[in-house]
C-alpha cells in the first residue's frame, strides 16, 4: 500500500518537472536598513522551483523567509542577483512592468486566507480573475471551487467558513489568473493538526494537476513529507536539507 506522500507524487505525470518554467533565483541579496543597521535579509540565495515541484522553507522567525516570499513574487527588488519566473525577469524592469509580471505569474496564498469580507467565496476568485491581463490564463472559478471541495459553499461569505475551508477558497484563488509561481506563506499555522494535513495535501495536488511551482514558507515540520524539496532559511541563508 502506498503512504500518503508517494500517492500523492504518483499523481504528477513524467516531465512535468521543467525547471524553464518555474522559479529560478540566483546569488540574491536584500539588504534592509541603513548604515550600521543594516541587515542583510537574503544573502546570495540560489533557489531553483521547476513547474509542478512542491518546495518547503523552514527557519526560525526573522531568518529572512518572508523576505524570501517578497522578492520571489516581485513584491520588493533585491540589491543584487536575478529573479526568473517561467524564463520572464522580474528584476532589472521598471515598476509598472514588474507589477504586471507579478498579477499575471504569481499567486498568493496567505497565512489567514486573507478573503474579502463582502465576497462569497465564488465572487472572491471572480474578482481576481476580472483584473488579471488578456494573456493570462483563465481558469474557470466554479472548477476550481471544486477541485479543492468548495462548490457546496460558492455562496458563503468568510465568516460563514471555518479556517480550513478559507484556506481553501484561499488556494484556489490564487490559482484562477493560472499563475506559474505560487507562493505560501505558513497556510497551517491557525489549524489544528488534522486540517494541517489536509491543506498542505491540497497545495501538493494543485501544484502537480496545475504545473506551477510552489513555494511554501511554514513552521509546521509535520507537514513536510508532503513537499519535493526542503529548504532552510538561516540568517537570510538559504540551504537545502
Amino acid at each position: 500500500m502506498n503512504t500518503p506522500t508517494e500517492t500523492i507524487r504518483q499523481a504528477a505525470s513524467p516531465g512535468t518537472h521543467d525547471p524553464a518554467q518555474g522559479l529560478a533565483m540566483r546569488e540574491v541579496t536584500l539588504l534592509l536598513g541603513d548604515g550600521e543597521d543594516t541587515v542583510r535579509a537574503l544573502d546570495g540565495v540560489h533557489l531553483t522551483v521547476a513547474a509542478g515541484e512542491f518546495t518547503a522553507v523552514v527557519g526560525p522567525s526573522g531568518s529572512g523567509k518572508s523576505s524570501l516570499l517578497a522578492v520571489a513574487g516581485g513584491l520588493a527588488v533585491p540589491d543584487s542577483g536575478t529573479v526568473t519566473i517561467a524564463g520572464r525577469p522580474m528584476t532589472a524592469v521598471a515598476r509598472r512592468a514588474r507589477t504586471a509580471l507579478r498579477r499575471d505569474l504569481v499567486g498568493f496564498v496567505f497565512q489567514s486566507g486573507n478573503l474579502l469580507p463582502a465576497l462569497t467565496a465564488l465572487d472572491q476568485l471572480r474578482l481576481l480573475r476580472r483584473f488579471a491581463s488578456a494573456d493570462a490564463v483563465h481558469r474557470d472559478p466554479m472548477e476550481l471551487l471544486a477541485e479543492v471541495g468548495m462548490a457546496g459553499k460558492a455562496d458563503r461569505r468568510p465568516h460563514q467558513l471555518s479556517g480550513g475551508e478559507r484556506q481553501r477558497v484561499g488556494i484556489a484563488r490564487a490559482l484562477v489568473t493560472g499563475p506559474r509561481l505560487l507562493l505560501v506563506d505558513e497556510p497551517t499555522a491557525a489549524l489544528d493538526q488534522a486540517r494541517s494535513r489536509d491543506i498542505v495535501q491540497m497545495l501538493a495536488r494543485e501544484t502537480r494537476r496545475h504545473g506551477v511551482a510552489t513555494v511554501m514558507v511554514t513552521h509546521d515540520t509535520e507537514v513536510l513529507q508532503y513537499c519535493d524539496s526542503v529548504y532552510e532559511m538561516m540568517d537570510g541563508a538559504l540551504s537545502r536539507v
